[in-house]
C-alpha cells in the first residue's frame, strides 16, 4: 500500500480521517534520506532588510520593506504571512539572494553567522515558485529523477540515486503516483497538490539545506495544503533542514503545523516567534483571540487596512501603527534580536564542506541529461513536434495536389516558381507552432538557473541538438510528398538538395522562435505576433514578391542580405532551373520569338529549337549556379546568430 502521509518528527502516523497510513520503516527511511541530512547549516538570520522602489506616479522612493529582522534554525519551518502587498514574497527573494527589481536592497543576510558566497549560497539553498515550472510530459518519477542527475554528478550509483528517489516518493505520499505523467493540455495528469509535493520533492532531491517556497500552498484546498505542509515539515525535522515559505491564510490545521512566524504588513514586522506564541503577544495588547475562529484569518485582519471603510481609515492606521510599535517595543522582539546577535557573534563557518559534499555535473554531462529529458518529451507531448509533423504533412499534401505533375513545358515555369516561394516561405512561417513548447522549456530554464543547476549555455545546446533529427524528419517527409507530387527536377541530386535547404530553412526558423521567445517568454500572444510579422517581413524581400534587381535599397541593404528565406528561395530556385530545359508553346499569330511554329516566353540559346534554357528564369532574378557554399555557410551564420542571441538575451535576463 502506497504511503499518503510522511511521520511526524517522532515518527508517529496522524490520522487524517477516512485516509489510510502506513508507517514508514524508520531505518529505510533513514538511508534512503541521508542525503538531505545537512550538518553543516544551523541557522539563516537576516537583519535590517529594507527595500525601496520608485512610485510611478510620484517618481519619489516608497519602503516595501522596512528594517525587517528574524532567524531560522536548523529543523524548523518558519512562515511569512501578511495581507497582499505586504512584502513577503520581495522578503522571500532577498533572502533567497533573487532579483527583486527594487530600486534599493540594504540587507545582512547570513548563514552561521557569515555572508556565504554566491555559488556557496546556490548549492546549499533551493526555491519553489508559487507556479512551479514542471514539465507535463515527463512522470513523477522521471521528473525527481532529471532533477537529480542535474544537481549530482554521473557517478552517482544508479542504486544510490534510485533509493533517493523512492525515499522522497515515500515522504511525500507520491509512491502510488511514481509512474503518472504531469499532465500537459491534451493529456491529464496528477492532481494540483501531487503536483505542489512533486515540485517541492524536486527540489529536495538536489540536497538542498535551506528551502524556499513561493506560496506552497496556494490554490489548493485545505486538506492538500495541509499534506503539503505536514510533508514539509516531517523532512526538516528528521533530516535538520531550514525551510520558510510565504503563506496566504493558511488553516487552523496548516497554520499550527509551522514553528515560527513572521507577520508583516506594510513592509515591516509585526511580530516574529514561535506560532504557540503569537496569542500571548496579542492578548499582552489587549487584542484576545476569539473562540472558533481561525487565528490565521484573525492575525491578517487585525494588519490588514485595505478594507476599512473611508471613515474609518484614519483609525485603522493608527491603530495598525500601534500594533506595530507594540511589537517593536515588546521583550520578545529585543530577544529576536538578541538571537541574532548571539548568531553573528558566535564562530562563523566558512560553509568549506559543501564545496566538496557533492560534485556538479560538467557541462558536457549537464547538456546529455536535458537532452535526454527533451526527448522523452518530444516523443510523448505532441506539442512539440507532432503537431508540427501533421501541419507540415498536411501541406505537403496540399501542396501535391495543388501543384499537381507539372509538366516541362513553360507554361509550368511560373506555377514551379511559385510552389518553391509557397513551400519555403510556408515552412519557415508555420514554426510558430514551436512557441508554446519552448515558453515551457524556458519557464523550467528559469527556474533551474536560479537554483544554479545549468546556465544558458546548456539549454541553447541541448535545445539545438535535440531539433536536429526531428526537424530534418519534418523536411524528408514534406519533400518526399511535396517534391514528386509537383514534378520538381526529377534526379535524386535535385531531390536531397531541396531537402537539404528545407531543413535549413526550419533550423533558421527555429532559432528566430528561440530568440523572439527568450526575448517575451511571458507573453505568447506577443512572441507569436513578432515571429509571424519578421517571417512576413521575410517573405517580403526575400526576392519573390519584387525581384532583388528592383527591390529599393533600403529593403535590399536593410533586411534582403540577412533573409534567411532569400537564400532557400534563391537555391532553391536555382536547384530546380539550372540543370534543366522547358518546351516553348506552339506559335499562335504573331507570338514573342515565334521560330519554327513556337513561341518563348523566356529567351535563351535555345529558342530556335523551341526550348528555354533554365538559366533564363534565373537570370531575371540575377541568379546563377555555383554559390551553393558561400550561401549554405552564410545560412550557417544565420542560424548560429539566432541561437547566440538568444544565449545573449538568457544571459544578460535575471
Amino acid at each position: 500500500m502506497a504511503v499518503t502521509s510522511t511521520t511526524s518528527a517522532d515518527n508517529t502516523d496522524v490520522d487524517r480521517g477516512t485516509k489510510e497510513y502506513e508507517v514508514i520503516d524508520i531505518e529505510q527511511q533513514a538511508v534512503a534520506e541521508a542525503h538531505l541530512r545537512n550538518t553543516t547549516v544551523q541557522n539563516i538570520t537576516w537583519r535590517g532588510v529594507t527595500v525601496t522602489v520608485k512610485d510611478r506616479e510620484t517618481k519619489l522612493s516608497k519602503a516595501i520593506l522596512e528594517n525587517v529582522e528574524g532567524i531560522v534554525e536548523a529543523g524548523e519551518i518558519c512562515a511569512l504571512m501578511g495581507p497582499s502587498g505586504c512584502g513577503k514574497t520581495t522578503l522571500l527573494n532577498v533572502l533567497a539572494s533573487r532579483p527583486t527589481g527594487a530600486q534599493n536592497v540594504d540587507a545582512a543576510v547570513l548563514v552561521n553567522g557569515s555572508k556565504p558566497s554566491r555559488e556557496a549560497f546556490r548549492q546549499m539553498s533551493r526555491f519553489v515558485e508559487q507556479d512551479d515550472a514542471l514539465i507535463g510530459s515527463l512522470t513523477v518519477r522521471e521528473t525527481l529523477h532529471f532533477a537529480s542527475r542535474l544537481a549530482s554528478t554521473s557517478s552517482l550509483p544508479k542504486q544510490e540515486r534510485t533509493a533517493r528517489i523512492d525515499g522522497l516518493l515515500d515522504s511525500f505520499g507520491l509512491r502510488d503516483q511514481a509512474n503518472a505523467l504531469i499532465g500537459t493540455p491534451i493529456r491529464k495528469g496528477i492532481s494540483g497538490g501531487q503536483k505542489r509535493r512533486v515540485g517541492v520533492a524536486s527540489q529536495l532531491i538536489t540536497s538542498p539545506k535551506i528551502l524556499f517556497l513561493d506560496e506552497p500552498t496556494s490554490g489548493l484546498d485545505s486538506a492538500a495544503s495541509w499534506e503539503v505542509i505536514n510533508y514539509l515539515k516531517g523532512v526538516a525535522k528528521r533530516n535538520k533542514l531550514i525551510v520558510i515559505a510565504s503563506i496566504h491564510q493558511p488553516s487552523t490545521s496548516t497554520f499550527s503545523l509551522f514553528d515560527k512566524l513572521l507577520l508583516l504588513s506594510a513592509g515591516k514586522s509585526h511580530y516574529f516567534g514561535p506560532v504557540a506564541g503569537v496569542q500571548s503577544h496579542y492578548e499582552s495588547l489587549g487584542y484576545e483571540l476569539p473562540l472558533h475562529v481561525n487565528p490565521a484569518e484573525f492575525l491578517l485582519e487585525m494588519v490588514n487596512t485595505d478594507f476599512a471603510a473611508a471613515h474609518r481609515r484614519r483609525e485603522s492606521q493608527q491603530r495598525l501603527d500601534q500594533l506595530q510599535m507594540g511589537w517593536a517595543s515588546s521583550q520578545q522582539a529585543k530577544d529576536v534580536s538578541s538571537s541574532i546577535s548571539g548568531a553573528a557573534a558566535g564562530p562563523s563557518s566558512t560553509l568549506t564542506d559543501l564545496e566538496v559534499a557533492e560534485k556538479k555535473p560538467s557541462p558536457p554531462s549537464l547538456v546529455l541529461t536535458l537532452l535526454h529529458r527533451s526527448f522523452v518529451k518530444s516523443y510523448r507531448d505532441v506539442v512539440v513536434y507532432g503537431i508540427r509533423l501533421a501541419m507540415y504533412t498536411g501541406l505537403a499534401i496540399m501542396m501535391g495536389t495543388v501543384w499537381l505533375r507539372l509538366s516541362s513545358s513553360q507554361e509550368s515555369i511560373i506555377p514551379l516558381t511559385n510552389a518553391i516561394f509557397y513551400g519555403s516561405a510556408f515552412m519557415s512561417f508555420m514554426a510558430v507552432a514551436y512557441i508554446p513548447a519552448f515558453i515551457e522549456d524556458h519557464a523550467t530554464f528559469l527556474k533551474e538557473k536560479h537554483n544554479g543547476l545549468y546556465s544558458a549555455t546548456e539549454l541553447m545546446l541541448s535545445n539545438f541538438l535535440i531539433g536536429l533529427p526531428y526537424l530534418f524528419l519534418i523536411s524528408l517527409v514534406f519533400s518526399a510528398i511535396s517534391y514528386w507530387l509537383s514534378n520538381f527536377n526529377p534526379t535524386a541530386e535535385a531531390f536531397f538538395t531541396w531537402v537539404f535547404w528545407i531543413f535549413l530553412d526550419l533550423l533558421a526558423a527555429e532559432g528566430l522562435v528561440v530568440f523572439v521567445c527568450s526575448l517575451f517568454p511571458s507573453f505568447a500572444v506577443v512572441s507569436l505576433a513578432l515571429v509571424a510579422f519578421a517571417n512576413g517581413l521575410w517573405m517580403s524581400v526575400d526576392g519573390f514578391m519584387v525581384q532583388p534587381g528592383v527591390l529599393n535599397v533600403f529593403w535590399r541593404y536593410g533586411f534582403h542580405y540577412w533573409d534567411y528565406q532569400k537564400y532557400v528561395f534563391e537555391n532553391m530556385m536555382v536547384n530546380e532551373f539550372s540543370g534543366r530545359v522547358y518546351t516553348c508553346a506552339a506559335a499562335e499569330g504573331t507570338g514573342t520569338g515565334g521560330k519554327n511554329g513556337c513561341w518563348c516566353m523566356w529567351q535563351t540559346d535555345l529558342a530556335d529549337q523551341c526550348l528555354i534554357r533554365g538559366q533564363g528564369v534565373l537570370d531575371q532574378y540575377g541568379y546563377k549556379d555555383g554559390y551553393m557554399g558561400k550561401d549554405v555557410g552564410i545560412m550557417m551564420g544565420i542560424i548560429l546568430g539566432y541561437r547566440i542571441a538568444g544565449w545573449i538575451v538568457l544571459k544578460l535576463k535575471n
